[in-house]
C-alpha cells in the first residue's frame, strides 16, 4: 500500500530498473507490461506496490490521476 503523496509521486518520476522497459519512467509503462506482472506475480517490496497501482490505475481509466501528478512533480 501507498504510504504518501511522494510514494504516488513515484509512479511519474521512478524508472523501472531492470528489464525489457528498463529506465522507462512507470507511468509510460503498458497495461500489457502490468498485466503480465499481476499474472507472474508482481516483484517484492515498493515496486510492486507502485506497478499494482499503477494497473489499478490504468485499468479503471483513471490516467488522468498521472497526468495531474506529472504537474505536481514538476513544480
Amino acid at each position: 500500500m501507498l504510504e504518501n503523496k511522494e510514494d504516488l509521486l513515484k509512479l511519474v518520476t521512478q524508472r523501472m530498473p531492470y528489464g525489457k522497459y528498463k529506465d522507462r519512467v512507470l507511468a509510460d509503462l503498458p497495461v500489457s507490461y502490468l498485466e503480465w506482472f499481476h499474472r507472474k506475480g508482481f516483484p517484492a517490496g515498493k515496486l510492486g506496490v507502485l506497478l499494482s497501482t499503477l494497473l489499478i490505475i490504468k485499468s479503471n481509466g483513471l490516467e488522468h490521476i498521472l497526468t495531474d501528478l506529472r504537474k505536481l512533480s514538476h513544480s
